[in-house]
């Protein structure tokens, strides 16, 4: 569609600019044939004698009231001019003759003049030709807009589309882990009755109750969850714990905090989910060996800034502008939806910004956010 809208602009484009060309080509004959009879009809009333019909030349000049014409001399004075816009007739006489002067070399340098006897006919396009002229460039600007507008519109509604899509498939998935989960839920606490002095019962307890917390954020997707005021070292804190029990223990997280609580309005649960998910990246990018930097920077504005720095691979500087796009990984095994979900996240639930701060091949990558 985008390729047929550009073809068809194009096509477009170029048949007025044709059509404009042969019809300021054809209109700048006639002008010129105009003109001719003009300088005959000047030298008729240069020769009119007694017998001449006077009335007749006089209607055949005055009739021009769209050509501009300046008549010179032998000498290069002004003998007569017409239609000359931009003259203020109470202007001086040498100020009104040093402004068609110079009318007149511009008229005579583009070759636009016609000599009767001792005199030179000097003339210009006509307002309505130069009109013309300019018409299909302006034509041509709103077709250019016009094609743009289109194409925006094809993106976004295609863009809307694919929105719908994931989260539609986001509710159905939390829809369809409702089920299961309830029933974990339920058979947790009956092993906890039958056997309560088992560890294991508590830790499937916890990944139980993780479960729930990822169904109740794919049922958030595509939804405005009202920001609460949290604690963003509780959050990193979470994370942070989490990320413990299910790295290997050669992968280092370590905080970077304030000594006082730092609090930020925000949806903790897919905030949460964010900083995860940078994490995991980091962990595929060391390739389960490395150290993971989260920082936490109070910023003078009163905003707040999120750093996840990792020593891996880094990424490619030409990749950098593409590792927010759905579907772009740079992984084996992988759908290339988590950044993007995680820009969503900050950028449309907290209005916020995250982007790629650094990254060097062999040195690592950091992450950072910031919220107001």
């Amino acid at each position: 569609m985008k390729i047929l809208l550009v073809v068809a602009a194009a096509v477009i484009a170029v048949a007025s600019l044709l059509i404009s060309h042969f019809l300021v080509r054809d209109l700048s004959k006639e002008e010129r044939n105009r003109m001719e009879v003009w300088a005959q009809a000047l030298h008729a009333l240069n020769n009119a004698d007694e017998n001449t019909d006077v009335a007749l030349i006089l209607d055949v000049m005055k009739g021009n009231n769209t050509i501009p014409v300046i008549v010179l001399n032998s000498e290069g004075g002004i003998d007569d001019y017409r239609n000359i816009s931009g003259i203020d007739e109470n202007s001086p006489s040498p100020t009104i003759n040093s402004q068609l002067t110079k009318y007149a070399r511009r008229m005579q340098a583009s070759g636009d003049t016609i000599r009767v006897d001792s005199q030179i006919v000097c003339y210009d396009e006509s307002i309505m030709l130069k009109r013309l002229q300019a018409w299909p460039y302006v034509q041509l600007g709103i077709v250019m807009i016009f094609v743009v507008v289109a194409i925006f519109a094809l993106l976004s509604s295609k863009r809307a589309e694919q929105n719908k899509v994931w989260v539609g498939l986001s509710k159905e998935t939390a829809h369809q882990l409702g089920t299961p989960i309830s029933s974990l839920m339920a058979w947790v606490e009956i092993l906890k009755e039958n056997y309560p002095d088992d560890a294991l019962i508590p830790e499937m307890d916890k990944d139980v109750k993780r479960l729930e917390l990822i169904a109740e954020r794919f049922s958030k997707i595509g939804s405005l969850p009202e920001p609460v005021e949290s604690s963003m070292n509780q959050v990193l804190d979470h994370v942070v714990d989490y990320m413990d029990r299910r790295t290997s223990r050669k992968v280092e997280i370590v905080r970077h905090l304030p000594d006082h609580d730092v609090r930020v309005r925000m949806n903790a649960q897919l905030f949460e989910w964010v900083i995860e998910n940078l994490c995991k990246n980091a962990v595929d990018a060391m390739e389960g060996a490395g150290r993971i930097d989260l920082t936490l920077i109070e910023e003078e504005g009163g905003g707040v800034a999120v750093e996840v720095a990792d020593n891996g691979k880094g990424i490619r500087k030409k990749d950098i502008g593409h590792v927010f796009t759905p579907g772009f990984t740079t992984k084996k095994r992988g759908w290339g939806l988590g950044l993007s979900l995680a820009r969503r996240i900050v950028e449309e639930y907290h209005h916020g910004r995250i982007f790629v701060k650094q990254s060097e091949l062999g040195r690592g990558t950091t992450f950072r956010i910031e919220l107001k």
